[in-house]
């Protein structure tokens, strides 16, 4: 009896871990094609590969539990992104962006939601045009490919993103650079040396994209990226 017990316990675990298993394959994404049109899918890593037509490798960039580098990787029918919280694919037709209930997804997911919409000129027609010139650059714009428009949203997100976290960077360095030069103390200078950390590795997780071809130079203003804090207050502190 209570070797049958014991068996049927055995069982329910087993399932219970295949069952998480293919939950932890599941992934969520949020699909938006060219017909303005989005939902959600809850598919796995064989669903997506036979979708956009890529191989397990270069899904594989796209997984939050392994490590890679920023990344865009060019295949014959799709783009594959990993810039580090976006995680896209996109196509002639359509994008898939992984996790869009992620805090650092949404304001992509809103941007896409945004700029892929098809033009409503049409639905207007008769109407009053108080915005003329506004409407033409905006169906100038909507000329552009779905994936170039696409691949254009993923790109100033991930720099609105960084100027966001240089902006959070330099509103915590000056009142700290204050009250170290009001006080020398062990507190003040501890506080000093991890903004100056904070600084090396956003710039050089900025200096890795530009390196990398991954995001123009001319896309940042570095005046912003790179925060006018004086040098000279970190050059004798260790980080």
């Amino acid at each position: 009896m209570a070797a049958a017990v014991a068996a049927a316990g055995g069982e329910a675990a087993a399932a219970a871990l295949a069952a998480a298993k293919k939950r932890a394959a599941s992934r969520s994404w949020i699909l938006f094609d060219a017909a303005g049109e989005e939902r959600e899918l809850d598919a796995d890593k064989y669903a997506i590969m036979h979708r956009v037509d890529i191989n397990a490798r270069d899904l594989r960039i796209l997984d939050p539990l392994l490590s890679y580098p920023s990344t865009i990787l060019g295949r014959e029918r799709a783009i594959v992104l990993n810039l580090e919280h976006i995680k896209a694919i996109v196509t002639s037709e359509e994008v898939l962006l992984r996790d869009p209930s992620d805090e650092n997804v949404i304001p992509v997911v809103e941007e896409l939601r945004r700029r892929l919409a098809p033009s409503s000129s049409a639905q207007h027609d008769g109407k009053d045009n108080l915005s003329g010139q506004h409407d033409a650059e905006a169906a100038e714009e909507d000329e552009s490919p779905f994936e170039f428009r696409a691949l254009e949203v993923t790109l100033e997100a991930i720099c609105s993103f960084l100027d966001a976290r240089t902006t959070e960077l330099e509103t915590n360095a000056y009142p700290a650079l204050d009250d170290l030069t009001s006080k020398i103390s062990s507190h003040n200078l501890d506080k000093v040396r991890k903004l100056k950390s904070g600084m090396t590795r956003l710039t050089a997780r900025v200096q890795k994209k530009v390196g990398r071809g991954i995001i123009p130079c001319q896309w940042f203003r570095w005046t912003k990226l790179v925060p006018s804090i004086p040098n000279y207050w970190f050059k004798n502190i260790k980080s």
